[in-house]
Formats: structure tokens, sequence, C-alpha cells
């Protein structure tokens, strides 16, 4: 019989404004909003839970913000302040386990079904984690989600955000996934949402009665997808030293937009994002890919192969621009925009420690 893993997601909360307030402290219960200016094109990169009251939301149009916020304090980003917090948060995890899965600066997957520790519980090793970030980072919080796979330590971290801690054992898993909003599903967003609310799926419970094929009718491959996690099932290890074949990132928008110029600050904020990882571990490439997933779910990916390697902001920026502009983006609604730098001369592994895949048996303890 296969032994069940304990794998932890943890969430920094408001990751970029937590930091801003951390180090003026000001600023402490303000509408804090950090990204482009409000005259500029650029977008909120994250804001704190202040300006979420007023609608704000990351990837939103800093223009667009302002409206909902006049009020709000707009700052520009400091992108080595929160890495070298990141890193520091990142050295708690490898005190506990080997096998730590970084999915960006604020959030990472942990597997400490061996904890380094020999903690037996996973939720007693949540804890421990979370108090220990909020000591060492001077006050930063963490949510954390518990479970036996990666799907539901996903889910379970967002459920009690901020400062939160979820644990979903695996007794408890069916009548969770039955009675989970739809939109709290990871991989749902706000569109995909209204989607499946418009065809009556409104709870787990519901989009497990639908069968495979009428999801991948409905939504192409990604239906096989949601079939799987309607019923819990994610077989996906945490992997601590993947092999770097790209660097990217995209945003899902919490509606279409149709606008063009909504559109490419976003691309803008992307490339410098995508540039600053890519200096974080000294690559360079020479393929930029964009990524435009439409309103109707069709996804199409462009490229262009530069003759040089490059990890420029703006060089970036200007080829992904150009790969838009020759989409139907700006005809057809827009629900995703991706960039991705690849084709790097030496692919490199990400530089964490490693460790051996043991599976003992599962416990999450008596905390429950």
């Amino acid at each position: 019989m296969e032994k069940m893993r304990k794998i932890i997601h943890v969430d920094m909360d408001a990751f970029y404004a937590s930091v801003e307030i951390r180090d003026n402290p000001s600023l402490r219960g303000k509408p804090v909003i950090v990204g482009g200016m409000p005259n500029t094109r650029g977008v909120v990169c994250t804001c704190s839970y202040a300006a979420r009251k007023f609608g704000v939301r990351s990837a939103m149009p800093a223009s667009r913000a302002y409206q909902l916020c006049p009020q709000g304090i707009f700052l520009h980003p400091r992108f080595e302040v929160y890495r070298e917090v990141s890193l520091l948060i990142r050295r708690i995890f490898f005190d506990y386990t080997d096998l730590v899965e970084p999915l960006s600066l604020d959030e990472a997957y942990l597997d400490v079904t061996d904890n380094k520790r020999g903690i037996p519980y996973a939720t007693r090793t949540a804890r421990e984690i979370k108090a220990r970030i909020f000591r060492e980072t001077g006050g930063l919080t963490a949510s954390a989600g518990v479970s036996f796979n990666k799907f539901f330590a996903k889910v379970a971290s967002d459920l009690r955000k901020p400062d939160g801690l979820t644990v979903i054992p695996p007794d408890q898993a069916e009548e969770f996934l039955e009675t989970l909003p739809i939109g709290k599903f990871y991989g749902v967003g706000k569109v995909t949402e209204k989607h499946f609310l418009k065809m009556g799926i409104k709870t787990g419970g519901d989009l497990k009665r639908l069968s495979k094929l009428d999801l991948m009718r409905e939504f192409g491959k990604t239906g096989e997808f949601y079939y799987e996690i309607a019923r819990g099932i994610d077989t996906r290890a945490v992997e601590p030293n993947r092999e770097r074949k790209s660097l990217g990132t995209e945003v899902t928008f919490q509606s279409d937009i149709s606008d063009l110029t909504e559109m490419i600050p976003v691309i803008q904020q992307q490339s410098q994002e995508v540039s600053d990882d890519l200096r974080r571990h000294g690559l360079a490439g020479r393929t930029v890919t964009l990524k435009v997933k439409f309103f109707d779910f069709k996804s199409i990916t462009r490229s262009r192969t530069l003759e040089r390697c490059t990890d420029s902001a703006e060089v970036i920026a200007s080829v992904a621009r150009e790969l838009l502009l020759a989409t139907e983006a700006g005809k057809t609604a827009v629900r995703l925009l991706g960039v991705t730098v690849s084709n790097f001369p030496e692919p490199e592994k990400i530089e964490t420690p490693t460790g051996i895949w043991l599976q003992p048996e599962f416990d999450f303890g008596e905390e429950l």
C-alpha cells in the first residue's frame, strides 16, 4: 500500500505590500499599492488588505486602482529587498526539509514527510515555520495549507488569509471537495468561475458529476485537469531540483480585457519580473515567448528567437509587445497573458539542497 505524503504550501500574505509596511510602520492599516504609478501605464504588483477592500487587485492597471482607491499610497516595487526577504524565508524552509519547491518569491511547496527535525506532525511543523517567519522577518505573516498532496495544500493555504493555517486530512478530503465553492478550486480563476456558474456548476460536488469527456469538450485539455481535481487526484511530487529550461510569468485577469492599452503595461511589468528572475539566477536566453489565452479558453503562443542572449527587460518587453500586436488581442477579449524567456546556452538547475524521497507512515497529528 502506497504511503501518503505530508505537503505544506506556504504563501506569504500580500508580500510586497507587507514588506513595505514592515519597513515603514506609518503605513500600517493604510491602503498600500505596490506597482505602477496612477499616471503611468503600470499595473499593480500587489496591495495591502486595506486596499483590497476597495476592490484593488494584482495585475490591475494602476490607473484603475487609483479610480477605486484615490486615497491609496502608491509605491514603486523594491525587488532587491523582496528577494532578500524571500531568501531568508527559504532558509527557514530548508531547516525542516530539503524538498522545497519555490513557485515564486512569496510561495513554495514543502514535503515534510521526512523532516529534518523529526517533528511527527505536519500541522505542528507548519505552525512552527509560520512562527519563525513572523519572528525572523520582523513581523511578516504567512498562510499555510497542510494536506497529503499539492492540490489540497494549495487550496487550503488560501482559505483563511491572512495568517491562516488550514489542514485537510485524507478522511475529510472528499467531504471538503463536495462543498467547496467552484471559485475556490486551484486553477479556476474569475472568468472560469463565471463559465462554470453558467453551466450550473457551483461546488466541487457539481463538478464531480461531469464526465471527463464533457469537461474536455467544454474546456479542451484543461478539462482533464478539472476532472482530476474534482476527485482530489494530484500525484505530483515536490520537485526541489528542476532543470531550468525557461523562466516566465503569467497572469489571469479578474475580467476579460479587450483594450491593448491595458495589456501592454502588463506585458512590460511581466518582462521586468522575468528580467529580474533571469539576473537572480544568472541566466540569459535567446527566445522570448508570449502566451495569450482568450475569453473562450483558446490559447496561443508566439515566439521569437534573437541573435544574442538577453536578460534585458526592455528587450524582452519590446519583443513581447510586437508578438502581442501580431495576435487577435485587442479584437478578441483576453483572459490571460504570459511572458517567458528560454533557450539558455547552458541550462542551470535551481540552486537548492537536495533530499531523498522517503514516505514514512502518514500522521497529521493531534491538532485534528
